[in-house]
């Protein structure tokens, strides 16, 4: 269990801890001087079960709250210490405010100096601080009376914390690993060290991680849990993690950054999420307010816009999106706290919705009902209800690591929400999850399309998909009608044959007269297949009329079965396979990735002007990039021309 404090400057937070463990957690030399917790500082006292608990001490003035934010995002129970001369001050309410907007519900209120007033003093500071916590996240928590001086009431609390402890839940270690930052630092003999709650997940020695904000690769030397060696980290330890790896170091990674699995690393500037403004805030949130952000160990300066009202009111919530000055980690769930532009004073708090808010149209209905969806806290209650309203279809993919979910544990949702999941065939994001009543109508309108088309264009080959998600009604987006011609493919509804989509059985007949010339002049383009004669050497060869020649091979382009390279000049669709494959090989045997035309020529011989004219045609294609006289090529483009399209 990792228990946090809480409370204003001088109310004994940091001589609570040490009376309880015996540890001083203000280790720097200036809170030495001073007498005050500047930073955040840690202590551990074993628990009657045999465990760990792990102690967060913040610090309590006002100036120095974005290091007690850093420090409460990951407890389980809270200390709200009030020292009895003082009574309910500042930094009280703000600290509740904090652990309230934070959404802390368990924990005790801890009255402290009781032996330096009388009954009647330490009534009242404990009616005052039971009204403080009515309408909070810790209403109606114990109020308990300390003295760290005569140590009144110690051994009570540290009873009251071994039954808390035995009480809590381990959290939920099945997601990938994320832990936020609050320390680095580096030990002789050892290297870098940081140190974080865990958050979710587990890491083990051994395991690779990365920096969230850099992508620098982490090793993992060795850890401690609950201040112990320990050969696994888990989701609600209090870790120090030993890593190594290129551009590890302490200059290199600060307060505010994560060490996450690889998975996880998709840093953010916008996040739309659900918001709280305080009831005490003397004016509405409005577009555009400037604010300082604090989510897991982060502080960075951002402004809000407000998506379903115009402006947030005093005690009101909304939907907004925070536009970041500098990216962070944040994944869906993540609580966070706004404080004003001038960090005298905490503001509102919320929970991320979405990491990834779009920059346009994050204002329309539709948008906004998809806000309304990601809401859900249960994943298979999400994506039901986002693949409900249009566009009626969810990416499964960003799905999965917005909410830190595992294959297996997707999958349940997916089976729970009663959804179908296609992926898609070339790989990329996805896969995308349809209600199968959707992806049937959609499946459908698809098949009505080249129903149509085959019937409007009797000798064509098919649709290429790109004009075929044209020619639906409704406009869908790339890739996910990507996943509906995978998903009909694989069911062998439909059929690929070079870059064209037809139905199964559709073929396009040759006339007598046309076979007659196929067969005369098919020979030659086999024979000759990278410079075959054109198509007046084809009638003068064969003793026929030059236009049915030329009729015949633009059908056959159509048809799939020729590519017509230039003017007249067509080839064999496997002669201009294989040249795309020699023009990719060129490429990736080159040092820096280009090849120059005289090259090409050279593997498929013939003359210059062919190999520029093949050259040309795979440029308009999008193969080849032309510039300074050398090309590169289009990976992702080849496999129009030597695969058959949308298999798998």
């Amino acid at each position: 269990m990792i228990v946090g404090t809480a409370g204003h400057i001088d109310h004994g937070k940091t001589t609570l801890v040490r009376a309880l463990t015996g540890v001083d957690t203000d280790r720097l030399p200036e809170e030495k001087a001073r007498g005050i917790t500047i930073d955040l500082g840690f202590a551990y006292l074993p628990a009657g079960d045999g465990g760990t608990i792990g102690f967060v001490d913040v610090p309590g003035h006002e100036r120095f709250v974005h290091n007690m934010l850093a420090g409460v995002g990951g407890i389980d129970y809270a200390l709200l210490v009030v020292a009895a001369d003082d009574g309910v001050m500042p930094q009280t309410r703000e600290h509740l405010a904090i652990l309230d907007l934070l959404g802390v519900s368990r924990g005790c209120a801890v009255i402290t100096k009781a032996d330096l007033v009388d009954s009647e003093r330490l009534a009242a500071v404990d009616f005052d601080i039971q009204v403080l916590l009515e309408g909070t996240s810790l209403a109606g928590a114990d109020v308990v009376p300390i003295s760290a001086h005569s140590g009144l009431g110690i051994e009570d609390l540290k009873a009251r914390l071994d039954l808390e402890a035995e009480a809590t839940t381990p959290r939920a270690s099945t997601g990938r690993f994320r832990l936020p930052v609050d320390r680095c630092f580096s030990l002789s003999g050892a290297g870098t060290v940081v140190t974080g709650t865990v958050i979710a997940g587990e890491a083990r020695e051994g395991d690779q991680l990365v920096m969230l904000s850099s992508g620098a690769q982490a090793r993992v030397r060795s850890l401690h849990a609950q201040n112990r060696a320990a050969p696994v980290g888990r989701a609600g330890d209090r870790c120090a993690i030993n890593i190594a790896g290129p551009g590890i170091g302490r200059d290199t990674i600060h307060r505010g950054d994560w060490l996450v699995a690889p998975e996880l690393r998709r840093p953010t500037d916008r996040i739309d999420a659900r918001l709280r403004l305080l009831a005490d805030e003397p004016r509405p949130l409005r577009a555009w307010t400037p604010v300082h952000l604090h989510l897991g160990a982060a502080h960075v300066m951002a402004r809000i816009v407000p998506l379903d009202v115009d402006a947030i009111p005093p005690g009101g919530e909304g939907l907004v999106q925070i536009v970041l000055e500098a990216p962070i980690g944040a994944l869906h769930g993540d609580r966070l706290v706004l404080r004003d532009q001038s960090a005298r004073r905490t503001m509102a708090g919320g929970i991320v919705l979405d990491p990834w808010g779009p920059a346009r149209y994050r204002r329309r209905p539709e948008r906004l009902a998809t806000l309304r969806a990601m809401d859900e806290a249960d994943p298979a209650a999400a994506l039901a209800a986002l693949a409900a309203p249009p566009p009626g279809h969810v990416d499964l993919g960003l799905f999965a690591i917005a909410r830190n979910l595992v294959p297996a544990v997707l999958e349940e949702a997916i089976a729970a929400a009663e959804l179908q999941a296609l992926p898609l065939p070339t790989g990329g994001a996805g896969p995308f999850a349809f209600a199968a009543e959707r992806a049937a109508a959609l499946g459908a309108a698809i098949l009505a399309a080249l129903t149509a088309h085959h019937a409007k264009n009797p000798n064509s080959a098919g649709l290429e998909p790109a004009k075929l998600r044209l020619a639906l009604l409704e406009r869908l987006q790339l890739q996910p009608f990507g996943a509906l011609v995978g998903g009909l493919l694989a069911a062998k509804k439909i059929e690929s044959d070079g870059p064209w989509l037809r139905l199964p059985g559709h073929s396009v007949r040759l006339s007598a007269m046309d076979e007659r010339i196929w067969a005369r002049i098919e020979p030659d383009l086999r024979a000759e297949r990278f410079g075959p004669p054109r198509v007046r050497d084809f009638a003068d060869a064969h003793d026929f009329p030059e236009a049915p020649v030329r009729d015949l091979l633009k059908r056959l382009s159509r048809m799939s079965v020729v590519w017509q390279v230039a003017q007249d000049h067509f080839f064999l669709r496997e002669a201009v396979a294989e040249m795309a494959t020699i023009v990719a090989d060129l490429a990736a045997t080159a040092t820096d990735g280009r090849f120059k035309a005289a090259e090409f020529r050279d593997r498929i011989g013939g003359g210059r002007k062919v190999a520029i004219q093949i050259l040309e045609f795979f440029d308009r294609a999008g193969l080849t990039k032309l510039a300074n006289e050398v090309r590169t090529v289009d990976k992702v483009k080849l496999e129009r021309f030597v695969n058959r399209v949308g298999t798998s």
